[in-house]
Parts: C-alpha cells; sequence; structure tokens
C-alpha cells in the first residue's frame, strides 16, 4: 500500500529531474533576421507576417495614456484585417498598437480609434469575467515557445476589466489562470487607449537570449460586432475564440529576454470560519474552524514550472450553479478551485477532438481526468494535505505530473487516499501531437484495492480545417476484470461553408476511471452529421445561415439499441450580432431498468419514441438584455413535456449587473404530473478591476432549498487577495408563518493570501 501511495511523489521527482537535464541541452532559437525588417511588421509575398519587437531604454508608465517618449519614436502597426463582417478587409476603425520590451517586461499597447467614441461598449470591469467578451476588447495572443499550439492571452476592456488565459492544443482556454502583470484603460475623445506590462518573470519560455515568438493581436468592436487582427484570419473559426488558433499567429523577433534567474513564488494563506450544517451526520453548530497553509510555485527552468501546496484550502471557491436533469445519467460540473485549473489544460486534453464541426456531439463521451473527484465527496469537501504539480515543456513534450495526498473523512467513511497523474503529449509536423496518460488512485471508491488507468491519444491537424483524432485506455481495478477499455475515434471538418463530423466512441463495462467521470456505462455510440452554413451577398442584415442534421445511435455492449436521436437545427445570424433559430429531435429510448424521474414517479421498462421542438432567440450580448430565451414542447416518454427557459444577463447600471437563470419543465405522464423549476440568479458589484462582491442565490424544486452563496474578492495587491465568503441553506418546505424557513446550512469563511516573489 505504501508503495502505491508513492506512485505519484516518484514520478513528480523522476520528471522533474529528467525534465531539467533535457531543458538544458536544448540548443539556442536563432533571433531570425529581424534587422533587416522595414518598421515593426513586414508582410512577404508568400503571406508569413513577422512582428519586430523594439528594446526601450526607459520603462512605461502604465497608464492608459500614451505619453511616454517611446511612442512618439516608434512606429506603431496600424494594418488590422477584419476577420468579421468583412472578411479580409482593413478594419473600419484605426488601432494603432505597439509591441515594446526592457529587461523585465514586454509592452504591449494601443490606441483604438472610433467615430462613434460615446458608443463604445464597456460596462463589464471585473477581472476574468466571461462577459468581457460583450465589451469593447484588446487583447494578445503569446506563444512563447512557438509551438504553434500553445499560448497565453491577455486582453483589457475600455473600462480597465482585464483576462489572462492559457490556450493549449489550440482547443483549450482556461480562463482561470491567474497571472501577474499590469494593466490600465482610459478614454480619450475619439476613442480609448490600453496598455499592458507582463513581466518575463510571469511567462514560460525556451532558454535563448534572443527569441522568436509567436504573436496575434486582436481588437473587438461591439457596437459593429466587428473582429479585427493584425494577421488574416480564416472566417470558418468563430470569432469568440478565433485566437486560440494559435498557428495562425505572426512571428515575433528581435526580443531579448533576461539571464536566468531565481523564479520563486510563495503564497501562504490564513482563515479563519465558521460553519452550522443541520443536514449532515452528526450536525454541526457554529462550528469554528482556523488554519493556514502556503502554495509555492518554482520556475525549474524557462520552460518547466513546479507547484506545490501544503494543507490546501478553498473556502474562497463560489458554489456550485444548479442543473436540471431529466435524464437517467449523472451531470458534471466544472473545476472552479484555482490550484487544480492552473495547468488544467495539459491534464483534460487527453481524449479531446476538433472544432465543433456540428453541434450536438460528444455528450456522452468520458473525461478521463476529472479532478473534482480530488478533495470531494459529492457535495463534500475532503480536506487536502498537500501535493505537487510538475507542468512545461521540453523541446517538443510537454509534461504534466500532479501528485495529492487527501486526509480521510471519518464521519462519511471516506479514508486517506493518494492521487497521482502523470500525462506527457509529444508535438508531431506542424499540428499534430500523439501523447498518453498514466492515473492512480490508491485506494479504490469500487471495493478493497487501488484504481489505475493508461491511455494513449493522437490528434491530428490536417490542412486548415480538418481533423482526427482518437483515444484508447484501460482501467484497472481490484475485483474488475477483462471489459475495462475504452476508445474513440473522431473525423472533423470545420470549414466556415460546410461541416462534417463522424464519431465512434465505445465504454466497455468494467472501465472505471476512479480520477475521470463517466456520465454514461458501458455503450457503444455512433454519430454522424452534416452542416450548410451560406453567407447571403450582400446582405445588410443576416450575416449567415447554419442548417444541421445528424444521428445518433447508441447501443449497449451487445450491439442492442439503448437510445437513437435524429437532430435537425436551423439557426440565423444576424449582422448585429442576435442570433434566433429553431431544433426538432426524435428520440428513441430503450429502458432496460426503470428510473426515477421525480419523487413518486419512475419510468418503467419499455421502449420509448418522442419528439422535441425548440425555439430560441438570443439578443446580441452587447445589448442591455442579452442571453437566450427558448420554448420547447413535445411528447416525452408516454406523456407531453413543456419547457420554457431564460439564461442571460441585465446590465443595470455601469457596475452593477443580474445573471438570471431560469427553467421551468412541466412534465404529464401516465404515472404522474410534476413541475421540476430552476430559479438562480448571481449579481454583481464591481468596485474595481480587481475587488468585486457576487452573490448567488438558487433555488431547485427538487431539493426545495434555497441556497445563498456571497462573496467579496479583494486583490489588494497583485496575486495577493482578500476573500469573505457568506453562505446559507434554508428548507422552503414546508412554508410556515410558526416556523418561518428552517436553516439547514450557514457558513461565513474569511481567507487572506499574500504573495511573495523571489
Amino acid at each position: 500500500m505504501k508503495s502505491v501511495r508513492r506512485f505519484g511523489v516518484v514520478w513528480l521527482l523522476l520528471f522533474m529531474v529528467v525534465a531539467a537535464q533535457a531543458q538544458s541541452v536544448v540548443p539556442l532559437s536563432p533571433g531570425g533576421a529581424a534587422a533587416a525588417t522595414p518598421g515593426p511588421l513586414s508582410r512577404q509575398p508568400s503571406g508569413a507576417i513577422t512582428i519586430r519587437a523594439t528594446r526601450i531604454s526607459q520603462p512605461i508608465r502604465i497608464d492608459g495614456r500614451l505619453d511616454d517618449a517611446a511612442y512618439r519614436d516608434i512606429e506603431p502597426m496600424t494594418s488590422f484585417i477584419q476577420q468579421e463582417p468583412h472578411n479580409g478587409e482593413p478594419g473600419s476603425e484605426r488601432t494603432e498598437a505597439w509591441v515594446l520590451f526592457d529587461d523585465e517586461n514586454i509592452y504591449l499597447a494601443c490606441r483604438c480609434w472610433d467615430s462613434h467614441a460615446d458608443a463604445i461598449r464597456s460596462k463589464e470591469m471585473r477581472r476574468d469575467s466571461a462577459n468581457q467578451r460583450y465589451n469593447d476588447n484588446f487583447g494578445v495572443l503569446l506563444d512563447t515557445f512557438h509551438d504553434k499550439r500553445n499560448g497565453y492571452i491577455f486582453s483589457v476592456t475600455p473600462s480597465g476589466g482585464f483576462t489572462d488565459a492559457l490556450v493549449t492544443d489550440e482547443r483549450s482556454l482556461n480562463s482561470d489562470w491567474n497571472a501577474v502583470w499590469t494593466s490600465h484603460a482610459a478614454r480619450f475623445e475619439g476613442g480609448w487607449i490600453a496598455e499592458m506590462a507582463i513581466p518575463f518573470k510571469t511567462l514560460r519560455y525556451d532558454a535563448a537570449d534572443v527569441q522568436t515568438w509567436g504573436i496575434n493581436l486582436r481588437r473587438m468592436i461591439r457596437t459593429k460586432n466587428e473582429y479585427v487582427f493584425i494577421v488574416p484570419m480564416s472566417k470558418a473559426w468563430a470569432s469568440a475564440t478565433a485566437m486560440l488558433h494559435v498557428a495562425a499567429a505572426a512571428t515575433l523577433v528581435d526580443l531579448e529576454v533576461p539571464p536566468p534567474a531565481v523564479n520563486l513564488e510563495v503564497k501562504p494563506y490564513a482563515l479563519s470560519s465558521t460553519r452550522t450544517d443541520l443536514v449532515s451526520r452528526p450536525t454541526l453548530t457554529n462550528d469554528f474552524y482556523n488554519n493556514a497553509g502556503v502554495d509555492a510555485k518554482w520556475g525549474i527552468t524557462k520552460g518547466l514550472t513546479a507547484d506545490f501546496t501544503y494543507r490546501t484550502d478553498f473556502a474562497q471557491v463560489e458554489d456550485d450553479e444548479a442543473q436540471v436533469n431529466l435524464t437517467r445519467f449523472a451531470l458534471s460540473f466544472p473545476e472552479k478551485r484555482e490550484f487544480f485549473l492552473e495547468g488544467a489544460g495539459i491534464f483534460t486534453s487527453f481524449g479531446s477532438v476538433g472544432p465543433a464541426a456540428v453541434s450536438g456531439s460528444g455528450s456522452d463521451a468520458p473525461s478521463l481526468f476529472y479532478s473534482r473527484r480530488i478533495g470531494l465527496a459529492g457535495a463534500r469537501a475532503i480536506p487536502i494535505i498537500g501535493g505537487g504539480r510538475l507542468t512545461g515543456k521540453v523541446d517538443k513534450w510537454t509534461i504534466g505530473a500532479l501528485d495529492i495526498q487527501a486526509d480521510d473523512e471519518p464521519s462519511i467513511g471516506v479514508p486517506q487516499t493518494n492521487f497521482g497523474v502523470l500525462r506527457v503529449r509529444r508535438d508531431v509536423g506542424r499540428r499534430s501531437t500523439v501523447g498518453a496518460i498514466v492515473t492512480n488512485r490508491s485506494v479504490s471508491v469500487s471495493g478493497a484495492g487501488s484504481n489505475q488507468m493508461v491511455g494513449a491519444d493522437s490528434s491530428f491537424s490536417l490542412f486548415q480545417n480538418v481533423y482526427i483524432s482518437g483515444y484508447a485506455a484501460k482501467t484497472q481495478t481490484t475485483g474488475l476484470t477483462e471489459d475495462d477499455r475504452s476508445y474513440r475515434g473522431n473525423f472533423s471538418y470545420a470549414g466556415d461553408r460546410y461541416g462534417v463530423l463522424v464519431d465512434h466512441l465505445a465504454v466497455e463495462g468494467n472501465f472505471n476511471p476512479e480520477i475521470g467521470f463517466l456520465r454514461r456505462e458501458a455503450f457503444r455510440s455512433s454519430f454522424g452529421g452534416a452542416r450548410f452554413s451560406p453567407r447571403p451577398k450582400n446582405a445588410r442584415r443576416i450575416r449567415q445561415y447554419h442548417f444541421e442534421s445528424s444521428i445518433e445511435y447508441v447501443t449497449n455492449t451487445h450491439n442492442v439499441l439503448e437510445s437513437r436521436q435524429a437532430r435537425a437545427n436551423f439557426r440565423t445570424d444576424l449582422q448585429n450580432g442576435d442570433q434566433f433559430g429553431a431544433t426538432y429531435t426524435r428520440d428513441l429510448e430503450a429502458l432496460v431498468s426503470p428510473f426515477q424521474i421525480a419523487p413518486g414517479i419512475r419510468i418503467p421498462v419499455g421502449s420509448y419514441t418522442f419528439d422535441n421542438a425548440r425555439l430560441f432567440y438570443s439578443p446580441a450580448p452587447q445589448r442591455p438584455v442579452s442571453g437566450t430565451f427558448s420554448i420547447d414542447a413535445g411528447t416525452f416518454y408516454s406523456g407531453t413535456k413543456t419547457a420554457a427557459s431564460f439564461r442571460g444577463r441585465l446590465e443595470l447600471a455601469a457596475r452593477f449587473a443580474v445573471e438570471p437563470n431560469l427553467s421551468i419543465n412541466w412534465v404529464d405522464l401516465p404515472q404522474g404530473r410534476f413541475t421540476s423549476t430552476l430559479i438562480g440568479n448571481r449579481a454583481t458589484y464591481t468596485f474595481t478591476p480587481r475587488m468585486f462582491v457576487a452573490a448567488l442565490v438558487q433555488y431547485t424544486s427538487s431539493t426545495t432549498s434555497l441556497l445563498t452563496n456571497v462573496r467579496l474578492r479583494w486583490e489588494y495587491s497583485s496575486g495577493s487577495e482578500l476573500f469573505v465568503v457568506y453562505s446559507e441553506g434554508r428548507d422552503t418546505f414546508p412554508l410556515s408563518p410558526i416556523h418561518g424557513n428552517p436553516i439547514e446550512t450557514r457558513g461565513l469563511a474569511v481567507k487572506l493570501t499574500k504573495l511573495l516573489r523571489f
């Protein structure tokens, strides 16, 4: 048992040594022939684009004013090109951009002219908020290893909101990664200005003194729903995610980086909290808890980073959002804990497929690494003693190693458990990869003994829009033998006008990845779909139509039909960003065992065919009210179902917005009638880009509980934070003027962190 628990630690130490040795012999990258490049940007007849970084002698003042001498002496780049709405044409508004550097930082700056400056959209200033994509925006992609696959994205809005994110394999975007950097934005009479200073210490790159990176610059003009880039971008790529196409970036040359130095960050924390839980057994009443711990980050080389954590605590994390589930399959929830989010793309990329050329596929695909298996048992938090992680690149190899020791929780029968993950991936050709993963859980949840998984995957990007990918994996669990494999093959063509997707997935009955997530067990799925997306010529209101059709056929492992869905979808994209459309589905479900769909109502064994029609409308994100309205109606098993939902955002003031989430399902079955209701709302008030208070309130009829979570986050200095979190759960049934709404849970936590950089 002890040897098994040391699995992750051994791999972690081994790869730290091997990777550091490999990095030390990486040949220096040539600086390129940048000295002959006229001006900051050069476009070659072959289509290659080179951007020249300019060294400056004095640091830039990051104040959003562009009054430093460098901006007067150095020529800006101005030739931005539209991706939407008129692909390949110059931007409708002038954009000026600079790429500068000194011994400490790389600087990115822009002056964004706008002929309607009073209409600039910028009401979301909260750091890393997904709603920043609804605002005017200036962003930069840095491919620091110049591998045309991975990179960093930094962006700023006119109100000063900023986002930092990691791109993995041109597909995965992790906006929960938080870096230490500085930005500032300001308005002027003719538009707006943004400045960024990104320390070299924040980035990872090869060991050469003179670097060659990939770079892309993007501006979003929300009033026109216009996207412009410094390089031509295919109209086949969704504008909101076009920056993920790292291979399309320009080449950045003449960038000189500082010599190697100690790169160590230490982040201690202190926590005090009180908790009441009258639902758990045993119950807790005003249980006080104090804790302290530390996280550390060490840049072993310019390409490899080691993270360590001791007595990890996630008290600052917001509660999960409720979901409606009218199926017999499990729901997954997104990871929100910072320690597991950083570098997550290296691990979660296993088995990933190309862009969604046709919608509606992949919902049953397993997640072979699902970090919520660590430190959580259902909704119950399990204490984490500590652990470490190694992530980064060595030449053409991407490495990820993770080892976490979780404590026991006797009250719910959870023993102390070690979790180990090793992920390696090698770049092949220009944009393709092959890789492998190994996971180990020292104590299996399926019985005595441990659980392991091993898998291999590949992803081939052929031409511009053709993708072929797949994986094969096997698990080993004490007491479960044979039928323990899973595999997948996927082909997609994701062009602008046409899309084709073919996918086959198999999960055997004893396939059991206990650091993964299976929505559905013991099945084989085959999916085929096609899309036709014409763009009307000279259309003043319509940007693009989308017609889709698909069929999915699911059997058990003995090829007996369990589910089938035929789907037809139509959507219209307007020039102003609005969308509307309709979807029709025809489902077949063959139930081999009954399942409870609502309290007291069970769907019996049998074969059911039912239809559903859906209408939806999505106002453009720059509107005061945005989101998606939908109405569904049709048959459902042996009865009928009608549904209405809205999930969106209402901007009530410059710093205050609410995000309601409403879903109501009226179900009428021979076994009985019921209504499934989900009501939720997140309200956010932003004081500054680094300080906000958010309240999440939600109610679901399935639990009759009203849950409230209020969170104050203040980044009082870069990387150092104060959190104050209050949470409460009340039972709303039965309501009584005598008893009121009885408290089920209540908690208050105050957490302080301090970042120390060496």
